[in-house]
């Protein structure tokens, strides 16, 4: 029986940091993943998709080049190269994984691992070699999987889950797809780009309802203008397959509609892996499919943690490695804190992207605070115009008594990497003053972050 001090179950954007952030406070550590180093954000997640969306931008910018004042011609798509670049990137960053695991000295296992009693994994190679480890210590950080609805079964021909959706072939002449979270609006933004005609059904009242109510609005003014069809408050009952289409039954308002497009992608949200886990031989508790953890990642069962996406919400990679940390941090001993989850950032990376930290309007509401709300839009900043990306708005809001930051929420050009900023100052427990007497450098898009903190309080400038 091998023996270390820290077992890490699944080396995705959890796992594998968790490994190095143990083998850095000198555990003897090893990591077992049973299908690729990096897990499904590295490999079929978070990177590989935002390459996609890059080559659906610059597309866009290329067919919008004569309002920069240049001329381009017979511009067309590579879908091959596009998916084959995606693809490669994906498979450039896993090599990195593998170098890390290397450089940290932490013992790499592929294969299935099953708990066998307190302290005790077996994992099983796919060639049937098994090893038997053992450690104190052992964190589980096996991610999640597409949630899959009776009657919506993927096919990954048809119907695909967002696996299938980045690995197209030839691009559908239309396209449905089912659930408008972060991850069914970023499909439905890279192929409504790329010339798809593209429909979402939502079961809510509203797209990307986990986002401030206006941003919601916005986006869906947005998509609409771009050519897509929104259908909210609908539910799909059904999917019929036919030789090489499908036909959507939904229902909305009573009624009963039905929708023939080429494919389907079905997301609906995800599932925490906790099967073949070995959950059985510990004291461990599972609700609603997700492992149930304490403030530093604990089970019920001692020595054992769980992390990421399989201990359930918000389902984001930085939260899964920032957990990691925090985790491995405590068993050591280490200085340590609890996750404030009011300060871990969203973002959603469509055309316009989408970010967001914090409590939206109607939470802060329903809190009973009292608040003040800031908002500036794009079109009021000079380098949002030089850019030519002038749609878009920043929305900030503060409780009035104490001028606490409570949420942020943006939607335009670059929200994604501007979010950092608010993200930062939450932490830092930054009030109104602050920020207002922040410096932001000009002609930057950053601007916008304090005029919209200034127009919560009756002082914006350029609008």
């Amino acid at each position: 029986m091998d023996t270390f001090d820290l077992i890490v179950v699944g080396a995705g954007p959890g796992g594998y940091v968790a490994a190095i952030r143990g083998a850095q406070l000198g555990l003897k550590t090893a990591i077992v993943e049973k299908e690729h180093l990096g897990g499904i954000c590295l490999n079929w997640g978070c990177i590989p998709t935002k390459a996609l969306l890059q080559s659906a931008e610059i597309y866009h910018l290329i067919r919008s080049a004569s309002h920069f004042g240049l001329k381009v011609s017979d511009v067309q798509i590579d879908l091959k190269k596009i998916v084959e670049r995606s693809r490669s990137i994906a498979q450039q960053l896993a090599g990195g994984i593998s170098h890390l695991m290397k450089k940290n000295k932490i013992t790499v296992f592929m294969g299935q691992g099953k708990l066998e009693g307190s302290g005790k994994l077996c994992v099983t190679e796919p060639n049937g070699k098994i090893h038997n480890l053992k450690a104190p210590h052992i964190i589980l950080a096996t991610g999640a999987r597409p949630r899959i609805l009776p009657g919506l079964e993927p096919d990954g021909h048809l119907i695909w889950t967002s696996k299938e959706a980045m690995t197209p072939v030839t691009l559908p002449g239309s396209l449905l797809v089912v659930g408008s979270g972060a991850i069914g609006v970023e499909f439905a933004s890279f192929y409504q780009t790329l010339g798809t005609k593209v429909t979402i059904v939502e079961v809510q009242d509203r797209i990307l309802p986990v986002e401030d109510a206006e941003v919601s609005a916005f986006m869906r003014k947005s998509f609409e203008k771009q050519g897509m069809t929104i259908e909210t408050n609908a539910t799909v009952k059904g999917l019929k397959k036919n030789k090489n289409s499908v036909t959507a039954t939904f229902e909305q308002q009573g009624k009963t509609h039905t929708l023939e497009v080429d494919r389907v992608i079905v997301a609906v949200g995800i599932q925490g892996n906790i099967e073949s886990l070995g959950l059985e031989n510990t004291k461990a508790k599972v609700e609603k499919g997700q492992l149930q953890v304490d403030a530093f990642c604990a089970t019920a069962e001692k020595g054992l943690y769980a992390i990421g996406d399989v201990a359930g919400a918000p389902w984001l990679a930085h939260k899964a490695s920032h957990e990691g940390i925090l985790c491995v941090e405590k068993i050591t001993g280490f200085a340590s804190h609890t996750l404030s989850r009011s300060n871990i950032p969203g973002c959603t990376y469509s055309l316009p992207q989408v970010a967001s930290i914090g409590l939206t309007e109607q939470a802060a509401k329903d809190k009973g605070l009292k608040i003040k709300v800031g908002r500036f839009p794009y079109q009021g900043n000079g380098k949002a115009i030089a850019l030519g990306e002038a749609e878009g708005f920043i929305k900030t809001i503060f409780d009035e008594k104490t001028g606490e930051l409570l949420g942020a929420h943006l939607v335009g050009a670059e929200a994604t990497e501007l979010i950092q900023g608010y993200v930062i100052a939450k932490t830092l427990e930054t009030t109104e003053a602050e920020l207002m007497q922040t410096i932001f450098a000009h002609p930057t898009l950053s601007e916008m972050m304090h005029e919209s903190v200034l127009d919560a309080y009756g002082r914006v400038i350029h609008f």
